[in-house]
């Protein structure tokens, strides 16, 4: 698995569909989850976001899935192994995990999630 692959494979483990930021089929259907696709520099931790996506008319189901994105986190190893070296997720210490985000659809629940992601890797 690539760091590209491995990215992916983070972000769909969730049980919901995820998506390279810019790809979310117009056939998508909520809930889903959004990623920016990065290839940080070498041993250089890169602030990633990410958005979780549902059509509800409450908050509950979206904040469940965010807290469940964060034990995630909390529990992983300290790294995983992919092609060429290691891959690391984890909370930021700077700034928020969560954050609720208003949408003109009323009936959309957005949550933007903010991880770092580091891959130490030879390329």
């Amino acid at each position: 698995m690539d760091k590209w692959q491995a990215q992916d494979a983070f972000w769909s483990s969730f049980g919901i569909p995820a998506y390279d930021q810019g790809t979310v089929p117009q056939t998508a259907e909520m809930p889903y989850i959004t990623y920016e696709a990065v290839s940080a520099g070498l041993n250089a931790p890169q602030t990633v976001l990410a958005s979780i996506w549902y059509r509800s008319r409450s908050w509950r189901e979206v904040s469940n899935k965010a807290d469940e994105i964060a034990l995630t986190i909390k529990n992983m190893p300290p790294s995983t192994r992919i092609e060429g070296g290691r891959f690391k997720v984890r909370a930021p210490l700077s700034t928020a995990f969560a954050q609720r985000m208003s949408d003109p659809d009323e009936d959309v629940r957005r949550i933007v999630i903010n991880v770092e992601m580091e891959f130490i890797t030879e390329v």
